[in-house]
């Protein structure tokens, strides 16, 4: 240690003693200054007390409960086009794949010979006639029995008759479509001779189209008359609405499915028939439902449990599941309405343990 000396001068002497003192003042200063870093860096350095984890508030959530299923789109009406008789046909008034209306002719038949028949019983109705009108004058006059009457007018009926019978005959040579729609593809051509029931061509009406689907019996009752369903279909991404009008009177005992069917509209008809439908049929809605994260529920042999925050200790508690998300799940009994779930670290916690936040949605 360096001694200081005082020289005899005296304002040497203050002047070191000043230096002294400031000296001695700089590194104590210097050293508290240190010790007090040295101990802030220490309390920094030391954690909150608590296992970190992740929170979930509990909050009540819109639940919607869907049944994915496949439907089969059909058209609202269809039917063969045939021939109820053997003929020639000779004449095809439109193209594969035409638009028709109700009561268009589409094909046309031989008839030649039916309308020579029905020249032969107009000529014997006009006999016919004459003599029913002349017998009806004498027999005012008792000129003629009542049977000979009774003969001519029954000659008149019959002939009346048989020519209602050929027309009708006559009208199925020209084929006409039953209704509205698109025809498909034409299988003759003219001058081919057809028997009955030869399919001519196939003639759909989609401006509205019925999906057909089946429901397992638990649902049998949940899906109502008048619902309104979605859909999609391979061919786009839009989804299409259809509403339920009919189910069958009973479950199929080999599947144990209800068929129903629902109808929607076809605007631009780009639904078509034989499409695959996915539906996602709406069961119910819960406005009201306990939603919690997937990744809180603890599985035990009974059932699940989770975690709950208490004035920052977590209590582990059993629940009810219901419906599953992707990645949510929900409660049916066990939590309440603003409740915190713990959704991480689980495996280090035990009852009562205190924990901490890293984060709280």
């Amino acid at each position: 240690m360096q001694t200081l000396r005082f020289t005899r001068n005296p304002a040497s002497n203050l002047l070191l003693a000043a230096l002294a003192y400031f000296s001695i003042m700089f590194i104590g200063g210097c050293a508290a200054h240190a010790e007090d870093k040295s101990v802030a860096t220490a309390s920094a350095a030391k954690p909150a007390p608590g296992i970190p984890v992740d929170g979930n508030i509990v909050k009540p959530a819109v639940l919607k409960d869907e049944l994915e299923i496949t439907g089969t789109l059909e058209p609202n009406q269809q039917v063969d086009i045939v021939s109820e008789l053997p003929r020639k046909i000779v004449r095809i008034t439109v193209k594969d794949g035409a638009s028709v209306q109700k009561g268009q002719l589409l094909f046309e038949m031989d008839n030649a010979d039916l309308l020579a028949q029905l020249e032969k019983l107009h000529q014997q109705e006009k006999l016919a006639k004459l003599n029913e009108e002349r017998l009806r004058d004498l027999i005012q006059h008792e000129a003629v029995v009542q049977q000979d009457y009774d003969q001519a007018f029954t000659n008149l009926k019959v002939l009346e008759a048989q020519i209602v019978e050929l027309q009708v005959t006559l009208a199925k040579t020209r084929i006409r479509a039953p209704f509205s729609g698109n025809i498909g593809i034409i299988h003759v051509y003219p001058g081919a001779v057809v028997s009955v029931n030869t399919v001519l061509t196939h003639i759909e009406d989609n401006s509205q189209v019925k999906v057909d689907f089946h429901v397992p019996e638990k649902y049998a009752q949940t899906i109502s008359t008048g619902s309104l369903q979605k859909f999609t279909v391979a061919s786009d991404t839009k989804q299409y609405t259809a509403k339920v009008v009919a189910k069958e009177s009973g479950v199929d005992q080999n599947t144990r499915t209800l068929l129903i069917r629902a109808v929607s509209q076809n605007p631009g008809r780009k639904l078509l028939a034989g499409q695959s439908a996915r539906m996602q049929l709406a069961l119910h809605a819960d406005a009201d439902a306990l939603m919690v994260s997937s990744q809180a529920l603890i599985p035990t042999s009974r059932g699940y449990n989770v975690y709950i925050v208490k004035n920052e200790h977590v209590q582990l508690i059993p629940v009810d599941i219901g419906q599953r998300g992707a990645s949510t799940v929900e409660i049916l009994h066990g939590l309440n309405n603003g409740d915190t779930v713990v959704t991480s670290n689980l495996l280090r916690l035990t009852p009562d343990a205190q924990i901490r936040f890293a984060s709280l949605k």
